[in-house]
């Protein structure tokens, strides 16, 4: 036997310097410092300047705090959009931008004064503000450089800021366009209030949690009547908040519910409603008198009197307190009220205007008006006749059964019954997290029910409401009749494109069921409500010239622009500002975000983002933000918009769910499940973290945890995988080696024709902002139609094939046409990976400029291989336990038998065996070769004379390598 020659020399393995191990962490900020330099976001926007726009007009985050695993979903969603969006061809830029007012910095830095045992109110409001800014601007500077080190493509260097004079100047003029339109009111009524930070709240700023509260029985001496017999009987109510009963003005029943009058044993009688009385009695312990009662009967026997709850029309009570004399002397009147039910408590409710919505409507339609007990800190008024100076309201221990409420009510005779121990649902402020209540202040509003009978050309801008008939142009008509705010948002909802579609009920349940937008906040760090109200008529001024002159100055000089100091500048010789109230209210910070879209869209500062002259309608393709923005951002621009412009000011939204932990739980510090993006980067890279977030169902809530990055990662390295082996195939490709279409292999042909499905599903996938299924249809025809198949099947091809040979030139041209493909495709998805794939073919421009790629038209009969497929799949499973049993080495060393309908193609060389031949069964059958191993190829060939001789292939190859050497 000769000695075995080695013919590795000859075998033209892949060849590339891309390495195996990515080390993301390591080389992604080198990547990302080289696209800084070359600013591929400038490059970007000249090189798709006169195309179609695609215009996402980002969401303002809070700059308060390090990026969260939120915010990286949220802008690695973003950046694919964009990227998707640039790809296709558009001109599609990215302008980010931070909300920078409101309540958390004013907090995070009154923290640090409580730390110096410094006051607030003795420092100068602008030397507050200063710090606020200061403390913002610190926080928009390190999440900008964590949110770019996630790969995000934007104009970094020339972001919006809520705080930047001619944003603050733009919310002010959007302000005036409402009281332009007489679309604001100040008014007393109840709204959100927190204690702890001491000012008003939107339904957006509220969470609830559950709590427990002490809950009492309470009762109230009825004086008159018109039905006799119920003088001198005691009307009772439950509330859970105790606090509320010194502020009680009235009794409220339903007119439909049926109350019974009895005697307890105590010899006291009780109204309380029917179908309560059990649960009354439990709590109270004051059944009735023994004797009335025999056995089981009926609560008809033991009942003074059954009335139903129109009857009570005329009653009148007294407070249990009336001996402090003043207010709690007055009678307190029952009041019809329709929101009564008997669900819980007793079928009373006592009314104080001041602490309830239903309270405060059913009070004043009575004439009865709030008090303003409460301060903004919580306690009561110092001139307030009972618990004066005393609270805070929120706090369990006022409120307790021990506390100086009940004791005081126990001590009159008005408490029946207290514990803590109910269990409910309970609203608190989503910063502090401390419990707020409603409280009656005057607040400005903008009103949702108020025809909008005029806007302005001004106020329209180039834009107009849709009336019947066609549009009407503000410009000529001046004024015209307008829906309400909610109807044209709720039009807006309807005409606006919602992903997932479930979002267009959310909001629009929202819209249709939300009370007046209560607009002022009673805080220093925000932008002003720059309005001048007349002490004598308490009209609020209406003035072009003066609104120009605001405006103007909160240019100037931003929000410290409005103060008592400038007051007459701003009014100007017409007016005298002793006449003049100068309201020192903020905005809420949610007007401020949805007026963002006047600013950034429209005021020219980013020209990339303006529309082409002429253009009317919504001015931004896409709102992208998390699900509770329903309630927040989506909404206050879409009210903002309609009040202004008669539209919503984007054509479509787009939700994203909430991320969980590993086990579905809310991420929280105090439960150490919170994963940070940053510390991820640290150990895998950004990469993971866009492939994570690209691939889970993002429109619900989603998980990560550990072992889910694993897996990501995994991921990850078989589609760098895929990579690496195409630029090691491609190795010295060049266009002479190309090969048309129409002379490739069947293989090829259907391989470009999946290439072709894969462009459909991905094309589908942009435009519903599917990234879940672009991802794992990329991940999928990776793995399973290249890197198991193709790849596997033509790999002989490859090493041991001529050079000129047509099928290894087919092959070749297939893999140049996929690298073009995929790495496209895979741009938006990998950012840095991609980039780091294109240099090392392409060393130059970068992969982010290029387009989506042109894919070459192919047929094939995918048909019959899925039947292939499927046959090679039957066969590798006959084949393993041959491998597992070492009965052969690999699959070239077998013969396999297949039905003889098996559909015809070169069997051998799909199934990767030695010889195929087709039998009369209808299984597949495998046994091991009895041929020779060719020492090239390592092919079991009938041609083959003795292991290590060469089969004709190699045999022609090795020679001519040979001649050429």
């Amino acid at each position: 036997m000769t000695e075995q020659r080695d013919y590795r020399s000859t075998v033209f393995l892949p060849k590339t310097d891309f390495p195996m191990k990515a080390g993301l962490p390591q080389k992604e900020p080198g990547i990302l410092s080289r696209w800084q330099a070359e600013d591929i976001y400038r490059k970007t926007r000249d090189a798709r300047s006169d195309r179609e726009k695609f215009i996402l007009h980002d969401g303002p985050p809070y700059a308060n705090g390090d990026m969260h695993i939120g915010h990286a979903l949220n802008h690695i969603l973003k950046d694919m959009v964009v990227r998707t969006q640039t790809l296709l061809g558009k001109d599609a830029p990215y302008v980010p931008g931070w909300d920078c007012h409101g309540l958390p910095i004013e907090w995070k830095v009154e923290e640090e004064y409580r730390k110096k045992k410094k006051n607030k109110d003795e420092v100068p409001a602008e030397e507050f503000r200063a710090e606020c800014r200061a403390y913002a601007q610190n926080w928009v500077n390190v999440q900008r450089e964590q949110l770019k080190r996630l790969g995000i493509n934007g104009d970094w260097d020339n972001p919006y800021l809520t705080m930047d004079f001619q944003a603050e100047a733009t919310i002010v003029g959007e302000l005036l366009k409402f009281a332009e339109n007489r679309m604001l009111y100040r008014g007393a009524k109840p709204v959100m209030w927190s204690p702890v930070e001491k000012t008003a709240l939107a339904e957006a700023e509220v969470e609830y949690e559950d709590i427990v509260s002490t809950q009492i029985d309470v009762a109230f001496e009825i004086v008159e009547s018109a039905v006799p017999e119920l003088v001198g009987a005691y009307a009772v109510i439950w509330t859970t908040t105790p606090w509320t009963i010194p502020v009680n003005q009235a009794l409220a029943y339903g007119p439909e519910v049926e109350y019974h009058h009895y005697r307890a044993h105590d010899g006291r009688r009780f109204i309380v409603a029917v179908p309560l009385l059990e649960a009354f009695f439990a709590r109270t312990g004051l059944g009735p008198v023994a004797e009335n009662v025999e056995g089981d009967a009926d609560i008809s026997e033991y009942a003074l009197g059954t009335y139903k709850g129109s009857d009570l029309a005329g009653t009148v009570a007294r407070h249990p307190m009336h001996a402090l004399g003043g207010f709690f002397a007055e009678p307190r009147p029952f009041l019809s009220g329709d929101f009564v039910t008997t669900e819980s408590g007793t079928g009373l409710v006592h009314m104080a205007p001041d602490h309830g919505e239903d309270d405060f409507d059913l009070c004043k339609a009575n004439g009865l008006g709030p008090k303003f007990v409460v301060e903004a800190d919580g306690k009561y008024r110092e001139d307030w006749l009972w618990l004066a100076g005393q609270g805070s309201v929120i706090n369990p221990k006022f409120n307790a059964p021990d506390g100086p409420v009940c004791t005081d009510l126990r001590e009159a005779g008005g408490l029946l019954a207290a514990s803590a121990d109910y269990k409910h649902s309970y609203p608190h402020s989503w910063r502090s997290k401390a419990k707020v209540i409603y409280r009656c202040t005057p607040q400005w509003f903008v009103p949702m029910d108020k025809a909008m009978t005029h806007i302005s050309p001004k106020s329209a801008g180039e834009n107009c409401w849709e009336a019947e008939g066609g549009a009407v142009n503000p410009a000529e008509e001046g004024e015209f009749d307008a829906p309400t705010l909610r109807a044209a948002a709720l039009k807006a909802i309807a005409e606006t494109r919602f992903v997932p579609e479930k979002g267009r009920n959310r909001i629009g349940a929202m819209v249709e069921g939300r009370p007046d937008w209560v607009l002022s906040r009673q805080r220093a760090w925000g932008v002003p409500i720059t309005l001048f109200v007349d002490r004598k008529t308490g009209e609020y001024l209406v003035d072009e010239a003066v609104n120009a002159r605001i405006v103007n100055a909160v240019l100037a000089k931003g929000v410290d622009a409005w103060s008592d100091e400038t007051a007459q500048d701003l009014l100007g010789p017409d007016y005298d500002a002793e006449d003049y109230e100068r309201v020192a209210d903020i905005l809420d910070v949610w007007f401020d975000s949805g007026s963002t879209h006047a600013f950034v869209l429209e005021s020219g500062r980013w020209p990339d983002l303006l529309r082409p002259e002429g253009y009317v309608g919504p001015k931004a393709d896409l709102y992208l933000e998390g699900s509770d923005q329903h309630r927040g951002w989506f909404q206050s621009s879409l009210l903002e918009s309609c009040a202004t412009r008669g539209h919503a000011p984007y054509k479509t939204v787009l939700t994203h769910g909430f991320t969980m932990d590993a086990k579905g739980f809310k991420m929280s510090k105090s439960l150490g499940n919170t994963i940070s993006p940053l510390k991820v980067m640290e150990t895998n890279g950004a990469d993971i973290i866009r492939l994570w977030a690209l691939s889970v169902d993002f429109t619900e809530d989603h998980r990560i945890g550990d072992e889910i990055l694993k897996g990501v990662a995994d991921q990850y390295r078989k589609l760098r995988n895929t990579l690496r082996y195409l630029l090691g195939a491609l190795d010295g490709f060049d266009e002479a080696e190309r090969l048309p279409v129409a002379e490739m292999p069947e293989l090829e042909r259907y391989v470009l024709a999946l290439l072709g499905n894969l462009d459909t599903t991905l094309r589908g996938a942009v435009d519903a902002f599917d990234f879940n299924t672009y991802v794992r249809s990329l991940l999928d025809f990776c793995n399973e139609d290249l890197s198991a198949f193709f790849f596997d099947i033509r790999k002989d091809c490859l090493y041991c094939d001529a050079p000129a040979d047509p099928k290894r030139r087919a092959y070749r041209t297939v893999l140049d046409t996929l690298f073009h493909a995929l790495i496209r495709y895979a741009a938006p998805v990998i950012v840095f990976t991609a980039e780091e794939t294109w240099q090392s073919r392409y060393p130059g421009e970068s992969v982010h400029l290029l387009e989506w790629p042109e894919v070459p038209a192919a047929e094939a009969d995918l048909l019959k291989w899925q039947a292939l497929r499927a046959l090679r799949a039957a066969v590798t499973e006959a084949i393993e336990p041959l491998r597992r049993e070492k009965i052969i080495g690999s699959s070239l060393a077998a013969e396999v038998t297949v039905p003889a309908s098996a559909p015809d193609a070169d069997l051998a060389e799909l199934f990767i065996t030695g010889t195929v031949t087709r039998g009369q069964a209808e299984g597949v059958s495998v046994t091991p070769s009895h041929d020779h191993k060719c020492g090239r190829c390592w092919r079991h060939l009938p041609e083959v004379t003795e292991d290590g001789d060469l089969c004709a292939r190699c045999d022609d190859v090795v020679g001519a390598v040979e001649v050429q050497a």
